[in-house]
């Protein structure tokens, strides 16, 4: 009676009925937490295991393997432990569906030694045995170890194949991963419609145009071009590949009312900056999403139409039955933030603490980040630090708040936010490095500046980028250490920019260094000839070094050829 219950999910009636039982055998006690262990409520089926244990009820093998199971989700590593051993006070470790959910419990947990150990010493093993453990060193990572194992299967199957393409998917070896791919295609076997996706979307990604299209040929022979959410991933892969006429042609010939290939077809169109045809696209969607709507907003936000994106958050939150969540109020402040707006900021930022939206870290740094850029840099710093002991456990918010005190001069508050930063377990990312540098730029701590510098590769293992560069470049030349800064430059792993070249010419302006101007605007004519900003630079610096035959040359340049006005160069951040 109880299994007639269990097996109609009536948990309740199961229940009521095992408390009204005059006497509880391994079989009731065993089909119950089956039942609760089947409907994902594992910390009932462990409670009822420990109450068998406590009225001496004998366990059998299917007790135990149930119970490991549930173990199994619950994730906790001193259970493994104390199961294990009494699987082997019964002697039930040796059977192998007791020992492949001990495995299994094991790798969940991330004891890989102890299944290793468990698994070297079974004395049988069957084909889920192997996949198990093969799916333990690929989900953590690591491949090398997982194809070592994998060799030493006899008889592979589909769930083998896959595991190992996912672990090389995971590690971003996507060339490893068709590989594997390609081969179990050459030995007859089919691939799922999961690993399709994960091949095409890992594809996407890597850029892999070549890759995406056989794999599209395949999911066309194969069939599975007929479920929706390939055809999704198939829009997006085309939409990455920046081939929008054939993610447009994927859409038409799909199912058009799929909200998911809708939205894959409106982020494409965002990604590739066409944001008229992505409102079409939404205009025509009659049952919007949030990801409708977010990759609407989102778009208009990227695409430097702020005014847009608060429209359409304002008609979101007026009119449709969809609500915004964080990822929206990330797109409404970064818009906000492009507008410089104090008020609406303020606005939105009371929208979000009336509203049920939880609070993450990328949300924090986007209310912090528009305050700053709004002017308001005490009230970015209140918002800072009223989140960042609740919330906050990644470098998003210090990032915000860190930059954002640099760009308004704040260079002592910012150098002693990431100080306070470096007592915690976040670490440091390339960004929070462009705010500290900037911050050195703008007090003239050029040691220091040095120092958090050589800082970046030698301590956190993190390459600076040509905005480091910048950084440094701006604060060498603003001291006057020009040669310094040329030097720099020279050793970049990555070529100078306008903006890099730029900055060094507006130093030698400000220090009246002519040589290093000559080589500056040499550059700068190199890299972008009608560039007019460096010739009006260069003829200055000719004109307060009193070279006014040269000032004449630049100048006689200038009215002879066409040039561009653009913006001048004054620092990087």
């Amino acid at each position: 009676m109880i299994d007639g219950y269990v097996r109609s999910r009536r948990l309740g009636d199961a229940l009521n009925l095992f408390d009204v039982m005059p006497e509880r055998s391994c079989v009731s006690y065993t089909t119950l937490i089956k039942g609760y262990a089947q409907n994902d409520r594992w910390s009932e089926a462990m409670e009822l295991f420990r109450e068998m244990r406590s009225s001496g009820v004998m366990l059998n093998e299917v007790t135990l393997a149930t119970v490991v199971s549930a173990c199994s989700h619950l994730g906790g590593v001193w259970d493994c432990g104390m199961l294990h051993s009494l699987a082997i006070r019964l002697n039930l470790d040796g059977r192998v569906f007791v020992s492949t959910n001990l495995l299994l419990m094991y790798c969940v947990c991330s004891c890989l030694k102890d299944a290793r150990k468990l698994f070297d010493g079974m004395p049988e093993r069957n084909l889920v045995t192997w996949n198990v453990m093969l799916n333990g060193y690929s989900k953590a990572g690591l491949v090398e170890q997982a194809k070592e194992l994998f060799d030493q299967i006899t008889e592979k199957d589909i769930v083998s194949w896959g595991t190992m393409i996912d672990g090389c998917l995971r590690k971003s070896q996507l060339e490893e991963a068709l590989v594997f791919y390609k081969e179990m295609l050459r030995r007859g076997m089919k691939p799922s419609e999961v690993m399709m996706v994960d091949l095409l979307s890992a594809s996407a990604r890597s850029a892999g145009g070549f890759n995406g299209l056989q794999l599209h040929c395949t999911i066309v022979k194969t069939g599975f071009d007929c479920y929706d959410f390939i055809q999704a991933t198939i829009i997006h892969f085309y939409a990455v590949s920046s081939n929008m006429k054939l993610a447009l042609r994927q859409f038409e010939a799909s199912i058009v009312d799929h909200i998911a290939s809708r939205n894959a077809l409106i982020a494409g169109f965002v990604k590739n900056g066409m944001v008229e045809e992505a409102r079409e696209v939404f205009d025509q969607t009659r049952e919007k999403d949030i990801f409708s709507w977010n990759a609407m907003i989102s778009g208009y936000a990227q695409s430097l139409s702020p005014q847009l994106a608060l429209h359409l958050f304002r008609e979101m939150i007026s009119s449709s039955q969809v609500k915004p969540d964080a990822i929206t109020m990330v797109s409404v402040f970064s818009a906000i933030s492009s507008l410089g707006s104090l008020e609406e900021g303020i606005r939105a930022h009371e929208y979000l603490n009336r509203s049920s939206i939880p609070p993450n870290d990328n949300l924090t740094a986007a209310v912090i980040d528009m305050y700053a850029k709004s002017g308001s840099i005490e009230t970015a710093l209140n918002v800072f630090r009223q989140t960042k002991n609740i919330y906050s456990s990644t470098v998003s918010p210090w990032n915000a708040i860190i930059c954002g005190s640099a760009t308004h001069g704040h260079a002592k508050l910012a150098l002693d936010l990431y100080s306070e930063l470096q007592s915690l377990p976040i670490k440091p990312n390339s960004i929070t490095f462009v705010g500290v540098l900037s911050a050195c730029c703008h007090a003239g701590l050029v040691e220091l500046g040095k120092t958090y510098f050589d800082s970046m590769k030698n301590v956190h293992g993190i390459e600076p980028d040509i905005k480091h560069y910048g950084c440094m470049v701006d604060l060498l030349g603003k001291a006057g250490r020009l040669e310094e800064a040329t030097d720099m430059i020279k050793k970049m792993p990555v070529k100078a920019d306008v903006i890099i070249w730029g900055i060094l010419l507006s130093a030698s302006r400000v220090h009246r260094n002519v040589e290093v101007a000559e080589l500056a605007a040499a550059e700068l004519a190199a890299i972008e000839p009608a560039h007019g900003g460096c010739k009006v630079l260069l003829s200055n610096v000719y004109a307060d070094a009193g070279r006014w035959d040269d000032v004449a040359l630049v100048r006689e340049k200038m009215r002879t050829s066409d040039v561009e006005w653009s913006r001048a160069f004054s620092g990087v951040v």
